[in-house]
């Protein structure tokens, strides 16, 4: 703000990290400017329909009336109102007469998220239309960086050290330093791996572990599998989910959670797992649904535990007692992992921490190490030598082939066969914490980093990781030490156990395509009559009796 204020410039492009405080900066600036009559009217450029109302909510708490239901097309709105608030794809169906509007008053735009005016090009260049007479502009944006080289209107690009026209923020605020400054709160990502199985579109079964090498396509296979809501990968991260919100709980009592999925049917079925997990209907917000802001609102007022959304509270949306969130979508390009991400770090007082359980796949655990690290708008490629002529074409080809791969049409033809969910580690603060061996879900492996408290300074976070690492692996050695059994002997328990993993994970898919009933209700019930843990840390004998009472049920025809 001091910088602002002191060099007056009639654009300004502030990037700072989710929960930074870039709504109550811009406000602060707008009253300021009202005040000295330097803007008459201000003019609020937003990505969704949520975000204008949630700016005008905003803007009537700094005392300026802002009107989010104007639209080009009525041409005025009420005395009452000293500004708008406009979505970006809005602005690019009628740019002139929002031109006509900012030529007719001293006028301030606010350009929030201002990556989005380079989303399709005429929405760039109706936002540079419609707002270049603006008396000043101020954009603003925590994820300045785009996959693609649309120049965003009204930043300036500088060459950087290889001669690259880079986009020059006037003033950056990261992660990173926000966290040191205990703005934001630490981010624990909760990886989980597991065994997949699927049937491709020649009809070849296919069995991998997620996070293992495999081809492009194969990753998105097994990970189509894990997010299948029939599976058993889905139902075991949930309730893992559902227990570090629990102990989130007991020291932040209003926390919630977010499930973010691919579409509407998958979030409607991960609601129902929910339901059954917690004995609570979860809010569930889908984007074309009447009310959904409504929903975003009451939900953030609220205390309910669990949230499941398709996208829409990815980016921008205030709520900031979300402390737990899972991973349940295809997307995972890095502007939308850093807005989703940005949804959980907002913080209210010190010590709060956020976790977001993911998938074990390489590209969203290279996104999650990456958490701290800034990025820049990059328009184009230096060519040093003849080997670079072709740069820009080269670039042009990769992006087509980061879009589609020759063999996309297969997917549509995949069919998910059964998956079973393992604990695979914990990242944070570029590290990366874990057991050795195959970590159940349900173990007290597991509960080791599930169970660390929900108030804790970042150092603390960190050492009680060291901590519960080392102690759990001097607990396994000294059972190494005392157990009986050879290697040999244990060698041959882990394989038993996994084909029995195998068999009964194959019958219950057999029985969700006969019955229509989900993998996870029928592991519960044959937990429920055949007694014990999970079937991932079930023994031998717990094992073959779920397995003998599922062929029960299918020659009863129950």
């Amino acid at each position: 703000m001091r910088k602002y204020l002191e060099e007056q410039p009639r654009d300004f492009l502030a990037v700072a990290t989710p929960g930074a405080g870039k709504t109550t900066f811009a406000l602060t600036i707008a009253a300021e400017l009202l005040g000295r009559r330097v803007v008459d009217r201000i003019t609020i450029v937003a990505p969704t329909e949520h975000l204008k109302v949630q700016w005008a909510e905003a803007a009537a708490r700094a005392g300026i009336p802002i009107d989010p239901t104007y639209s080009a097309g009525q041409g005025k709105t009420s005395q009452e109102f000293l500004g708008i608030a406009v979505t970006y794809a809005g602005v690019a169906v009628n740019p002139l007469a929002m031109r006509i509007r900012t030529e007719r008053f001293r006028t301030l735009v606010i350009l929030d998220e201002v990556h989005h005016a380079g989303d399709a090009l005429s929405w760039g260049e109706g936002v540079r239309e419609a707002f270049e007479p603006g008396t000043r502009r101020l954009a603003l944006t925590g994820t300045p960086f785009r996959s693609d080289v649309n120049p965003i209107p009204f930043v300036q690009y500088e060459p950087n050290e290889d001669g690259i026209p880079q986009s020059k923020a006037d003033y950056t605020y990261g992660y990173a330093h926000a966290l040191a400054d205990h703005v934001v709160r630490p981010v624990l990502f909760m990886a989980y791996s597991g065994e997949m199985q699927w049937r491709t579109r020649a009809g070849d079964e296919i069995t991998a572990r997620l996070g293992e090498p495999l081809t492009k396509d194969m990753h998105q296979q097994a990970l189509r599998t894990a997010l299948d809501p029939a599976g058993s990968w889905m139902p075991a991260v949930l309730e893992a989910a559902d227990k570090r919100l629990t102990e989130v709980r007991r020291h932040v009592p209003d926390a919630g959670g977010l499930v973010i999925a691919s579409d509407q049917t998958a979030a409607r079925a991960y609601a129902k797992l929910l339901r059954a997990i917690t004995g609570e209907a979860p809010v569930v917000v889908l984007s074309d649904e009447k009310g959904a802001s409504k929903k975003i609102s009451g939900f953030s007022d609220g205390d309910q535990r669990w949230m499941v959304a398709v996208r829409m509270v990815s980016e921008g949306v205030d709520v900031p007692r979300l402390a737990v969130g899972v991973w349940a979508t295809n997307t995972s390009t890095p502007l939308f992992f850093a807005q989703a991400v940005g949804r959980f770090v907002r913080a209210r007082k010190r010590g709060e921490t956020a976790s977001v359980f993911l998938p074990s796949v390489p590209n969203l655990l290279g996104l999650a190490s990456e958490m701290e690290v800034q990025r820049d708008h990059v328009l184009g490629r230096k060519v040093n030598d003849d080997g670079d002529i072709f740069a820009a074409e080269q670039g042009l080809i990769d992006q087509a082939n980061a879009g589609e791969g020759a063999s996309d049409d297969l997917l549509g033809n995949f069919e998910a066969l059964g998956s079973e969910a393992t604990f695979d580690r914990v990242l944070y603060d570029g590290g990366e914490f874990g057991h050795s061996g195959e970590v159940h879900v349900g173990s007290d492996e597991e509960m080791d980093f599930l169970g660390i408290p929900g108030l804790l300074e970042p150092d603390q976070v960190r050492d009680l990781l060291h901590q519960r690492q080392s102690d759990r692996a001097k607990k396994q050695k000294q059972e190494r030490a005392a157990s009986p059994l050879s290697e040999e002997d244990r060698a041959v328990t882990h394989e038993r156990l996994g084909v029995l993993r195998r068999e009964l994970n194959g019958l219950v898919a057999a029985w969700y395509h006969r019955t229509g009933q989900p993998h996870g209700v029928t592991h519960s019930a044959l937990r429920k009559e055949c007694g014990g843990p999970p079937s991932a840390v079930a023994t031998v004998d717990q094992l073959q009796n779920r397995i003998d009472k599922i062929r029960d049920w299918a020659i009863s025809g129950r």
